[in-house]
C-alpha cells in the first residue's frame, strides 16, 4: 500500500480528537486475515499516525480472538515504524493504584494457543524478547508523564492472562508473590510480533483496579469498575500520545530496528 504512516496506536475513535484535518478509513489486507477494523489515517503534529481499535470498534473481540499477526502486519504495510500501545490493566502490587500509569519493561507470557509468530518457516528464525519494549519511546513517555504530573511507574512486569475471565485469587496472589507489578490480556503476542517486525513499540499500562488477590477489602473486579476508571484516565493517556508524537524525534536510536541482525543460525 505505500508508506502513508510513521506512527501507529492501538486505539479507536476516543483518540481522534487530536488530528488534524480529514480522517480517511482504509481497508488492508494481509497474508494472516483481516486485522481487527478499518484503520483510520490521520494527521497528528504534523505526523502520519495510523489508529487501530484492536478489540474493533464496536469492541466485539475478546482477547484471545484479536487477531495480533494481521493488526502488527497491517501497521507495517502502511509504514509504520512505531507502535504505541495503552491498554487497561489491573495492578498486582498494593503500592500501584488505579488512575496511576506503568511502562512495562517486561511481559510474563501465560496465554495459550494463540498464533504468536510470523517465522513459522522455512528457516528457524529466534527473536530475542529480552527487552521486548522500545527503550527510546519507553523513556520518553515517562518523561511526559511525569512532566503532566500523572502518577507514573517507569518500569514493571506484566503478566499476561488468556482471557476473557479474570484471575482468582489464588492466580492472582501466585502472580504478586512472584513480584510482578500488573495483570492484562493482549500484552502477548502483541509486543512480541512488534519485535519480529523490527518496529518500535511501547506500552503504556493504565491501572484500572487492584486484581482479585492484591487487596482484598476491595473486593473482586467487576467489569463495570473497569470502564469506569478507564473513561477517567482516557484523557490522561490521550495527552500523553499527542505531546509523544510532538516531541518523537524523527529518526530511531534505539535498537528496535536491528531486532532480526542476529536472529537466524547461519
Amino acid at each position: 500500500m505505500g508508506e502513508q504512516a510513521e506512527i501507529g496506536i492501538f486505539g479507536g475513535s476516543g483518540f481522534y480528537s487530536f488530528a488534524e484535518g480529514a480522517i480517511q478509513d482504509v481497508k488492508v489486507e494481509t497474508p494472516y486475515g483481516p486485522p481487527s477494523d478499518m484503520i483510520a489515517l490521520a494527521t497528528v503534529a504534523g505526523r502520519r499516525v495510523a489508529f487501530l481499535p484492536r478489540h474493533g470498534k464496536s469492541h466485539q473481540l475478546p482477547p484471545h480472538k484479536i487477531p495480533y499477526r494481521a493488526n502488527l502486519w497491517a501497521f507495517k504495510e502502511l509504514g509504520v515504524k512505531r507502535v504505541i500501545a495503552p491498554n487497561a490493566v489491573g495492578s498486582l502490587q498494593a503500592h500501584i493504584r488505579p488512575g496511576d500509569f506503568v511502562i512495562a519493561d517486561q511481559f510474563v507470557d501465560r496465554t495459550s494457543g494463540r498464533a504468536d509468530t510470523y517465522y513459522d518457516g522455512p528457516f528457524a528464525t529466534h527473536v530475542s524478547t529480552a527487552d521486548p519494549y522500545c527503550g527510546e519511546l519507553r523513556t520518553l513517555a515517562g518523561d511526559i508523564a511525569e512532566k503532566l504530573t500523572i502518577p507514573v511507574h517507569r518500569e514493571g512486569t506484566c503478566v499476561v492472562i488468556q482471557g476473557p475471565r479474570f484471575s482468582t485469587k489464588a492466580e492472582s496472589r501466585w502472580y504478586t508473590m512472584m513480584g510482578w507489578n500488573v495483570i492484562n490480556m493482549t500484552q502477548y503476542p502483541e509486543a512480541a510480533l512488534a519485535r519480529e517486525l523490527a518496529m518500535c513499540y511501547v506500552n503504556i499500562s493504565l491501572v484500572t483496579d487492584f486484581d482479585a488477590g492484591v487487596v482484598s477489602e476491595h473486593g473482586p473486579v467487576q467489569a463495570v469498575d473497569v470502564a469506569q476508571v478507564l473513561k477517567q484516565n482516557t484523557e490522561n493517556v490521550k495527552r500523553v500520545i499527542f505531546e509523544m508524537i510532538e516531541t518523537m524525534p524523527s529518526g530511531r536510536s534505539c535498537e528496535c530496528a536491528d531486532s532480526l541482525k542476529y536472529a537466524r543460525l547461519d
